[in-house]
């Protein structure tokens, strides 16, 4: 992924500091721990790289929204999204860390959490964590639509998360299943979900444009890392002119109904932007 790096903090927040000069609104953190175990323990540890990055960003860039993903597999020394056991995936007994994990990001001055794992119920068990915490206001961003895609690719290898066995397709959603995406995004909204997300975007564009059709929610696409590395790609190869593609990329994703992208290309489509 050209372009992209992780980040210690001071190097964060001179992230952070370009992308709201540049009149980008929101970051969404994704955090590496120095050490994984079985149950993702550093994700829910209050002084974890996440949370010190939330209180880090909130005290330089406090005007910029901060994003925080909900998730163990990149803290698990199995890449999976829950606890496993016995080769399984074990749904109810990941809620209360996934709570916990929204807990302490919240604590940290997160303005949205983001919950990407795809358990059953994860989001009544956050939105009942917070709101017993105070934190009745704090919006949360469901990863309602999430794909089992081959597009998080590039992503999963600068995190370290690839699964360690088997894959994610128990609890992500099948990229054949159009009507599941419906069902589960009316689930996360009677849970308490403020905003939805659907994830891919550039695949799924179908999906986008059912949920909009369906549901008056604020709606989210992200654009992710696979879709980023083919274009970065072919562009390096001369076979696309970059600044348009990454241009009507994102066009084609608010056409279909989204009102908010997450994308790499942020930094690149602002200075494209300010040339007209």
């Amino acid at each position: 992924m050209p372009g992209q790096f992780r980040l210690s903090i001071p190097e964060l927040i001179k992230e952070c500091a370009e992308a709201h000069s540049l009149g980008i609104p929101a970051v969404t953190l994704f955090g590496i721990p120095k050490m994984k175990d079985e149950y993702g323990s550093e994700g829910f540890d209050s002084d974890g790289i996440v949370q010190r990055a939330v209180r880090a960003i909130k005290d330089k860039v406090p005007e910029l929204l901060v994003i925080t993903d909900v998730c163990i597999d990149e803290y698990t020394s199995h890449g999976h999204c829950g606890i496993v056991k016995d080769g399984k995936i074990l749904n109810d007994e990941t809620l209360e860390l996934l709570a916990k994990m929204a807990l302490t990001h919240a604590q940290a001055g997160a303005d949205l959490v983001a919950p990407s794992d795809m358990m059953d119920g994860r989001v009544a068990a956050i939105r009942s964590a917070l709101d017993e915490s105070g934190y009745q206001d704090l919006p949360i961003l469901s990863y309602a639509a999430k794909y089992a895609s081959c597009f998080y690719a590039p992503f999963r290898d600068a995190a370290d998360s690839t699964p360690q066995f088997g894959d994610r397709k128990s609890y992500q959603m099948d990229p054949a299943n159009r009507r599941e995406a419906v069902r589960e995004v009316a689930l996360d909204i009677e849970e308490g979900a403020d905003l939805i997300m659907v994830k891919p975007a550039l695949p799924y564009l179908d999906i986008i444009r059912d949920i909009r059709e369906r549901f008056d929610v604020p709606l989210a696409a992200y654009q992710v890392s696979g879709e980023y590395a083919m274009i970065k790609a072919a562009a390096q190869q001369g076979l696309i002119d970059e600044g348009r593609t990454i241009a009507e990329s994102l066009l084609s994703i608010r056409r279909a109904g989204a009102d908010l992208i997450l994308t790499y290309f942020a930094k690149d489509f602002a200075h494209l932007d300010s040339k007209g």
